[in-house]
């Protein structure tokens, strides 16, 4: 190296950042021990921030723009210098420029299922995995160095995803407690759901300078044996309603079949609690199947009580002797052919005495189309 690179190296006339990544947060100007020189150049873009570090202590943060480093724009670093009359030599200091635009897209899950209380689904409760994403933006640089970055050089998103994550999941379980929606429906409330949690983040994130843009929740499942019940459910609504057998021997086949598929599987805990949610379901659907048939039974038993009573049969006394019992079509044939007139008598069950016809209500009518008998012809 000549004498002349040697000393064009020790100062700085320009300090810029061009960022050709898009996960970099924060990038620490490379000066390598070399010195700024008094009214270099500095260049911040729209989208970032420059932070000036003297010896440790936070100094100036100059916003988009193109600044001349002077006394007058140092105020800070000027302070902490000690330059009470100005200086033109050259002085050391660290320069950070923090990227402020959004960082979208970032993924989150839950690593492990959250147990929830869901009353659709058994009382045990329920494991819930579920997954998203979030974007965040940095809004406050020097909080953000102070707090998350410290001295590294070269600050990425992942190294500040991992901790945002953990945030996020906390607050997704403490929020699909409180909201109480049932696992069934959960997908129609996505929107609603993450709303809510996205308020809870925003404190949270907030203590690191950091605002959480957006927040959203993709998916929401059950582990595959909690699915595996809750599809035998639907299973067993779809074949209850047609089922018109033996309600307790249906139980009894779900239940051996919860009970075969426990053997069948080694993790004993997951499926004593698909056993146990199986045989709950399957007695709820026989109390509903129950329920079903004793309702199909009264409107049976109504049905039959609002039947008409049969039609009454009369007993007849036609010449001496006592006929019949005759229903009211066969008796109404007898009257017409003058077997019975109207002074003929007649009995049924609940008379109390044998009555002439004329005068039992039910046959009075069937005397109109029949006419009385001739006057005596004329002396």
């Amino acid at each position: 190296m000549g004498l002349w690179d040697k000393i064009s190296g020790q100062f700085i006339d320009v300090i810029e950042w061009i960022d050709n990544s898009r996960d970099t947060i924060v990038y620490r100007f490379k000066r390598d021990g070399n010195e700024i020189k008094y009214g270099a150049q500095l260049t911040v873009r729209e989208g970032q921030q420059a932070v000036f570090i003297n010896e440790g202590q936070l100094a100036d943060v100059f916003p988009p723009g193109r600044y001349e480093l002077t006394t007058q724009n140092m105020p800070l670093l000027t302070t902490l210098k000690s330059w009470k009359y100005g200086f033109n030599s050259p002085f050391k200091a660290e320069v950070y420029f923090v990227n402020m635009r959004p960082f979208v897209d970032n993924k989150w899950g839950t690593r492990n299922p959250i147990r929830v209380r869901d009353p659709e689904l058994g009382s045990m409760g329920v494991e819930i995995r579920a997954f998203g994403s979030f974007d965040f933006k940095v809004i406050e640089p020097s909080r953000f160095l102070i707090d998350i970055v410290g001295t590294d050089g070269h600050f990425t998103t992942e190294e500040i995803t991992t901790k945002l994550k953990g945030l996020v999941v906390k607050q997704f379980t403490d929020g699909l407690g409180e909201s109480k929606i049932p696992f069934l429906d959960l997908a129609a409330n996505y929107e609603e759901l993450g709303a809510m949690i996205k308020k809870k983040l925003v404190l949270d994130f907030d203590r690191y300078g950091v605002d959480i843009t957006d927040f959203l929740v993709e998916n929401m499942s059950l582990p595959d044996h909690v699915q595996k019940v809750l599809d035998q459910r639907n299973e067993m609504e779809i074949m209850g309603r047609s089922m018109q057998g033996n309600l307790n021997n249906y139980t009894q086949f779900k239940m051996g079949q919860a009970m075969e598929d426990s053997a069948n599987n080694p993790n004993g805990g997951n499926d004593g609690m698909s056993m146990g949610m199986g045989m709950a379901m399957a007695n709820q659907m026989s109390n509903q199947m129950q329920n079903q048939q004793q309702n199909q039974n009264q409107n049976q038993g109504q049905q039959q009580n609002s039947t008409p009573p049969p039609m009454a049969s009369f007993h007849v006394h036609l010449d001496g002797q006592q006929a019949g019992p005759f229903p009211l079509g066969e008796i109404q044939k007898m009257i017409q052919s003058g077997k019975i007139t109207r002074t003929s008598y007649v009995w049924k069950a609940g008379m109390a005495e044998w009555a002439a016809a004329e005068k039992v209500a039910e046959l009075q009518g069937l005397f109109g189309s029949v006419p009385p008998p001739l006057p005596p012809p004329p002396m």
